[in-house]
């Protein structure tokens, strides 16, 4: 895989693909058998450790959120920014007026600069992953490493991120990756699809989305299906199953059929990550009560 300076870059594929073992061995969380990990062309990052790579300007972001909940979100922003870490310069720091214009410039650029006083804690679940993100930031990173960060956000949030993402993008080089296909549809940018270690394809989401073996290996060999009870569980049984397999012709809504408020029975919804199926269950258990 080949990342350009200020590129964005999408990394999507099938649990077990490699996507976090690739992140770990960029940052030196992990050393690999062989093969190399060139910075800038120069500097093989798998004979690094993860500060080593941090001081290069690598930046990670994981899936979950990690913020000081008790602390106000300007405060966070303030403890992230680059700077002397030394005993003496942290107990005599006092902050200055470029440290000021910066943390404003960092939450006008997370949508949170209504927020600024508020305890982290109090944050909604996408505000602290933009305040995470914001305090990736902070340390100035020529490369940030974002780890499915439209995981578990509303819509709005998904959208509002992805526009973050592209913003970002240019000053910084930003490689994401991620399993909802909306948002890395929203992303708009080059995709690169991973399978057991290797790259399977890259370019654009429409053009990864008709390979073949993309659809046979991750978004599903038919796209939408139905597949009867028994090819699932025993007749004995009497269940049900209706499973649905997200495709490229079918990145959107799923019609899943509601059984009669007293019939028995299964159903059993399977999908990629991010396709919805939590909030299908939510739907569900509204429309029943």
């Amino acid at each position: 895989i080949t990342v350009d300076k200020g590129e964005l870059r999408a990394v999507i594929g099938p649990n077990g693909a490699g996507k976090t073992t690739m992140m770990d061995i960029i940052t030196g969380k992990t050393r690999p058998d062989e093969g190399s990990v060139l910075w800038n062309q120069s500097v093989d990052l798998t004979e690094l450790d993860e500060a080593g790579t941090a001081r290069l300007g690598i930046g990670r972001k994981f899936q979950k959120p990690t913020v000081f909940e008790t602390q106000s979100v300007e405060d966070n922003i303030a403890l992230a920014l680059a700077s002397a870490r030394t005993v003496w310069a942290t107990l005599f720091h006092r902050r200055s007026a470029t440290e000021a214009a910066r943390i404003g410039e960092i939450l006008e650029l997370v949508r949170l600069d209504g927020e600024r006083a508020a305890q982290a804690g109090d944050l909604s679940h996408g505000q602290k992953q933009w305040l995470e993100i914001g305090m990736l930031l902070a340390q100035d990173p020529e490369l940030l490493l974002v780890d499915e960060p439209a995981a578990g956000m509303t819509d709005a949030e998904t959208m509002r991120t992805a526009e973050l993402l592209r913003e970002i993008a240019g000053q910084h080089t930003v490689v994401v990756v991620e399993h909802d296909m909306e948002f890395v549809r929203a992303l708009d940018c080059r995709v690169t699809v991973l399978h057991q270690g290797h790259v399977l394809a890259e370019g654009s989401l429409d053009h990864v989305s008709a390979n073949p073996e993309v659809v046979e290996v991750y978004l599903g060999r038919c796209g939408r299906r139905v597949v009867t009870a028994e090819a699932l569980a025993s007749a004995e049984h009497r269940t049900t199953a209706a499973v649905a397999l997200r495709g490229p012709a079918a990145l959107g809504s799923v019609d899943t059929p509601l059984p009669a408020r007293r019939s028995a029975g299964v159903r059993s919804l399977v999908e990629t990550n991010g396709g919805r199926r939590t909030a299908r269950i939510k739907l569900l258990w509204v429309l029943t009560c």
